[in-house]
């Protein structure tokens, strides 16, 4: 019988494609995937649920959603097939936030500037065995 990680594990990780993504738009990739694969590893640590994804359940989700809109940073419409669902879209205003929290982010080499990117390569591979052995990929 297969767990509930095995059931849920991707074929491709996760962290090395956001990374392999975000280096034809944005600098700094050795630390963002530094960053994110820490980020991972934290949250599985807290969570104690070595084993499995971790899950964002939607009254989690809801409040932020309705703030986002409030603020015209998305705009939320019906799911065309699924009533019960909402699909959001981000707007050009909030294309226009995302970027420059992106730009910042950057700038700030995301907290690691004292690591060389060697460092935050061998940063990112130490933390792949935890993700990989959580069912990350």
């Amino acid at each position: 019988m297969m767990t509930t990680a095995e059931r849920h594990r991707l074929a491709f990780d996760p962290i090395q494609e956001a990374a392999r993504q975000w280096s034809t738009h944005w600098g700094e990739m050795p630390r963002m995937r530094a960053v994110t694969s820490l980020m991972r590893v934290h949250q599985l640590v807290l969570t104690g649920k070595i084993g499995e994804r971790l899950q964002v359940h939607a009254t989690s989700v809801t409040p932020l959603v309705k703030r986002l809109e409030a603020a015209e940073l998305i705009r939320r419409t019906p799911h065309p097939e699924d009533g019960r669902a909402v699909l959001a879209s981000i707007t050009p205003k909030g294309r226009l936030v995302m970027e420059k929290a992106t730009e910042a982010i950057v700038g700030a080499r995301f907290g690691l500037s004292a690591l060389t990117d060697e460092e935050c390569d061998q940063l990112t591979w130490l933390l792949t065995q935890p993700r990989e052995a959580a069912g990350d990929f």
